[in-house]
C-alpha cells in the first residue's frame, strides 16, 4: 500500500463510520416504518390483533416468508396473510397494498424516504402517524412531505442554542444548483458531541450570507464562554474568513491541510503527488509547534524547486497552517480538528439525499426544505469527534488570561 492509500484511508475514517452509521439509521427506521404500515392495514381489515372483530371481512390467515426492498436490496420479512372471511375458511387470499408497495423498489424508496423524513424524532418535531402513511398514496403522501418538511426547517433553523458550550466552529458551503450555495455551520461541543448549527442558502458563497448565518445563530443563543478563545476550522475560503473574523475578533483559525494538499497538487505533476502526501501526513501527525514547524519546512524546501505558484499558495495560507498544533495539545486531536473532514462528512450523507431533487426552483422553499430534513437526517449518524477525550487540553489551551476590567470587556 503506498502513502497517498494510507493517507486517503485514515483522512477518510471518518466519513465511512459516519455513512455507515446513517445506512444502518435509516435501514432500521425504513424496516420499522414498514412494518408499522403493514401492521395498521392488517388490523384495519381484522380489527386488532389481540382482539380480532369477528364482524370484518378479513381475518389473519399465519404468515410466509418474502423480502421486501430496503436500500435499493432484498431485505428478508415476513409477509403477513389476510384472507376473505368465509362460513368454510377457504376465502381468497387478499392482496396487501403497502406489501405490494414495499416490493416495487421506484415506489416504495421515494414514499417511504419521505415518510421516514416526515417522522424523524426530534423534539419538536411531532412524528409521521402510522395510520397517516398507511391511508396515503404516493403523491398525497408527497403532500404530506412538504407540509411536514415546513416543520423540519423550522427545528434546524429556530432551535434553541443557549445550551451548546461552542469550542470549534467550522464553516462550509454545498452547491445546490448553479444559482444556489447553502453555507452551513456545524459546531463541536465540549464534549466531543457535533450539532448542526444552521445554514443559509445565497447564490454563491458570500460574506453577507455567512455574516447573516452566524448573526442568526447569536440570535438563537449560540455565544463563546467569555474567557476563552473560539477555534474555526475553514477551508481557505476568504469570504467565510472575513464573516468568521467580523463575528468573533478573537478567534484562532486553523485552515483545513486536506484542501490544502489538494490545492498544490493541482500545480504539481501526478509523479510528485505521493512525495507531498506523505509530508502532509508528517504534518498531521506532529505534535508540538516544533515537530509542526519541522514538517512545514520540509513541505516548503520540497515546493521550492518543484514550482514557484505551489510555494507561493503554501506561504499564503501562513501561520493558520499551523493553529492547532502550536496549542501544543495532543495529537489525537489532529485527525478531527486540522481538516474540515467533519463538515464534508454531512455533506457526503446531505448529497445522497439532495441527489433526489431532479429541478431546483430557486423562488420556493425547496431548497430550505431539503436542506432541514437532509442535515437533521445527517446528524442521526453522528459520533462524537476522535479524540474528545482530550479537548479538556485544548480548552486549557484556548483559555484568554484576563487580569483587568478592560481585559474582560475586550474579549466579552
Amino acid at each position: 500500500m503506498n502513502k497517498t492509500t494510507v493517507d486517503q484511508s485514515e483522512t477518510e475514517d471518518q466519513i465511512i463510520e459516519t455513512s455507515e452509521s446513517l445506512r444502518d439509521y435509516l435501514r432500521a427506521c425504513t424496516r420499522q416504518a414498514l412494518r408499522s404500515v403493514i401492521d395498521e392495514e392488517v388490523a384495519q381489515l381484522c380489527g386488532p390483533r389481540h382482539k380480532p372483530d369477528s364482524s370484518a371481512e378479513c381475518r389473519r390467515s399465519g404468515s410466509a416468508p418474502s423480502y421486501v426492498m430496503v436500500n435499493g436490496g432484498h431485505e428478508p420479512m415476513e409477509r403477513p396473510r389476510v384472507r376473505l372471511r368465509t362460513e368454510n375458511g377457504k376465502g381468497a387470499e387478499v392482496q396487501l397494498k403497502s406489501w405490494k408497495l414495499a416490493q416495487s423498489q421506484d415506489e416504495w424508496e421515494e414514499a417511504m424516504m419521505r415518510a421516514v423524513l416526515c417522522g424523524v424524532s426530534t423534539r419538536d418535531v411531532p412524528s409521521l402517524r402510522e395510520s397517516e402513511v398507511a391511508r396515503e398514496s404516493r403523491s398525497s403522501i408527497s403532500r404530506l412531505w412538504q407540509r411536514k418538511s415546513v416543520e423540519l426547517v423550522k427545528q434546524q433553523q429556530e432551535s434553541d442554542l443557549s445550551g451548546i458550550d461552542l469550542v470549534i466552529l467550522m464553516l462550509d458551503a454545498v452547491v445546490l444548483s448553479g444559482g444556489m450555495v447553502a453555507t452551513t455551520a456545524l459546531g463541536i461541543d465540549a464534549d466531543g458531541r457535533k450539532h448542526v448549527l444552521g445554514f443559509r442558502i445565497g447564490s454563491s458563497e458570500n460574506q453577507q450570507v455567512c455574516e447573516d448565518l452566524l448573526g442568526a445563530l447569536s440570535r438563537r443563543g449560540l455565544k463563546v464562554p467569555i474567557g476563552r478563545h473560539l477555534l474555526a476550522v475553514l477551508d481557505g475560503s476568504l469570504a467565510l474568513k472575513n464573516a468568521v473574523l467580523a463575528h468573533y475578533p478573537h478567534v484562532r483559525i486553523q485552515r483545513c491541510l486536506v484542501h490544502k494538499e489538494r490545492n498544490l497538487r493541482g500545480y504539481l505533476s501526478r509523479q510528485h503527488w505521493a512525495e507531498l502526501a506523505g509530508l502532509f501526513q508528517r504534518l498531521r501527525r506532529s505534535e508540538g509547534p516544533d515537530a509542526a514547524k519541522e514538517a512545514v519546512d520540509d513541505i516548503e524546501r520540497f515546493l521550492a524547486n518543484k514550482n514557484t505558484q505551489a510555494r507561493a499558495s503554501f506561504e499564503e495560507a501562513g501561520s493558520e497552517l499551523l493553529t492547532l498544533l502550536r496549542l501544543d495539545v495532543s495529537n489525537d486531536l489532529n485527525i478531527s480538528l486540522l481538516s474540515t473532514n467533519c463538515i464534508e462528512n454531512v455533506f457526503k450523507n446531505l448529497r445522497r439525499h439532495i441527489g433526489r431533487v431532479s429541478r431546483w426552483r430557486e423562488n420556493t422553499s425547496q431548497g430550505d426544505r431539503w436542506m432541514a430534513s437532509g442535515l437533521i437526517l445527517a446528524a442521526q449518524g453522528f459520533h462524537r469527534i476522535k479524540g474528545y477525550g482530550k479537548l479538556k487540553e485544548l480548552i486549557k489551551a484556548l483559555e484568554i488570561k484576563i487580569e483587568t476590567e478592560e481585559e474582560l470587556k475586550e474579549v466579552a
